[in-house]
């Protein structure tokens, strides 16, 4: 009797910590993000973009983005040869290569249900499946990032997986940055990244 009310406890208790590991990996988390120019409060959706959300979780959890930077600031007038134009502010890992984990499945918005919006937090890419350590955030609506959106010549679009909740100021004070092309002169570091 004492044997089966043993493997009982042990059974009840292993589905508890598996149901409770499922939950968290369905709850949205949030994600402080520390700049030289203030912070920003990130919140990332798991339920939506799990796969884009675990790549970044795995980047702040082993401190892997204690390292980076926002470095470039997409702006109305430093696109002079793209018809379609966009806002964002993007950073990562650029010049530290040996932090970077290996690219990640592209998660479409048409899968995910989410917009590239205002404060919207998203992976950058080269080609799909190539997103990895760089990522973005929007300043104003940017639709052309959306799956069937015209800013990459595939129509995929990027992988919205996220939003400010706090720091827009932040976000805005960045893009404002002094510019040579669409690069910041100065780029602005990201002293440390951690869960909230």
């Amino acid at each position: 009797m004492s044997k089966l009310w043993a493997v009982s406890w042990i059974t009840s208790i292993v589905a508890s910590t598996v149901l409770s590991q499922a939950a968290e990996t369905q709850t949205p988390s949030r994600v402080l993000m520390r700049t030289d120019l203030g912070d920003i409060i990130l919140e990332v959706y798991p339920e939506r973009a799990p796969i884009t959300v675990a790549n970044f979780l795995r980047y702040v959890d082993e401190g892997r983005l204690d390292s980076a930077s926002f470095y470039r600031a997409v702006t109305l007038n430093n696109q002079p040869n793209d018809s379609v134009r966009i806002q964002v502010i993007q950073g990562g890992l650029r010049g530290h290569r040996d932090m970077v984990l290996p690219p990640i499945e592209l998660e479409t918005t048409d899968v995910t249900g989410m917009a590239h919006l205002d404060g919207t937090l998203s992976m950058a890419r080269a080609a799909v499946g190539t997103a990895s350590s760089e990522f973005f955030i929007c300043i104003g609506a940017q639709p052309e990032l959306d799956y069937g959106g015209k800013r990459n010549a595939d129509g995929q679009g990027f992988a919205a997986f996220g939003r400010v909740v706090e720091g827009m100021e932040v976000v805005r004070a960045i893009q404002s940055g002094a510019l040579q092309g669409q690069m910041l002169q100065e780029p602005v570091r990201i002293v440390s990244v951690s869960r909230l």
